[in-house]
């Protein structure tokens, strides 16, 4: 049986300036939910985006996968025209409406999805992550191989270790040791998922390599050339 797929919310739009997107972020940041709020986890998916024609159209790609086995059972990609320009803090606005034609498209709804990029370890606690599963009320996680945000120790040099990423004294990810010898990726809620549970389903999803499958995949769809999928 499939899962039910969540309408996608009209909360707000896209062609804005910086200014009101920042102003949108704020105000979206107080219904980000921090707590666990989702059921079994049977399908979950990898987001990632590209750019083509010299970044003037936006490549989202939306990997499923069996969670049990991490076997891919659906791909998409979905083209709009880039509108929204690059500035650091707002890629959402760059990057989430191709992302919903993506899961527009998308047959097998996931239980999870994990972003590549911030979920609350963003200056205005609303990172990629957190927008788009407020829109889809989805569970999100944020997991980027870079950080954004916050100081962090370096954890140990073992599979699953982790330090705490603070932010103006509060703790708005993790610094996740996925894989011994690589640098650390950055964890943090997205949307429904607790920190705890972040760091627990981003080692499940991560078997061999330093990012877990679902993102590893998606990159690599995202990454194409355009005369591929």
């Amino acid at each position: 049986m499939l899962n039910v797929r969540t309408p996608v919310q009209s909360l707000h739009p896209w062609h804005v300036s910086t200014a009101h997107a920042r102003i949108i972020q704020d105000e979206l940041a107080t219904e980000v939910e921090r707590a666990d709020r989702f059921g079994p986890v049977r399908y979950v998916a990898g987001v990632d985006i590209g750019f083509e024609d010299a970044g003037n159209t936006t490549r989202a790609a939306l990997v499923v996968l069996q969670f049990s086995e991490l076997i891919p059972v659906e791909r998409i990609v979905a083209r709009r025209p880039t509108d929204f320009p690059y500035v650091p803090g707002l890629l959402s606005f760059r990057e989430i409406p191709a992302l919903l034609e993506a899961f527009d498209a998308v047959r097998i709804w996931p239980d999870v999805v994990l972003c590549d990029g911030q979920g609350i370890a963003h200056p205005r606690r609303f990172g990629l992550s957190c927008h788009l599963g407020v829109l889809l009320d989805l569970p999100t996680i944020g997991v980027a191989k870079h950080r954004l945000i916050g100081q962090f120790a370096q954890p140990p040099q073992r599979r699953g270790a982790w330090s705490a990423l603070l932010d103006k004294g509060e703790i708005v990810g993790a610094a996740l040791r996925s894989r011994v010898g690589t640098r650390p990726i950055f964890v943090s809620t997205g949307h429904r998922v607790s920190l705890a549970s972040a760091i627990d389903l981003v080692l499940a999803c991560t078997r061999r390599y330093r990012l877990p499958e679902t993102t590893r995949q998606a990159h690599h769809l995202a990454s194409r050339t355009p005369h591929g999928p």
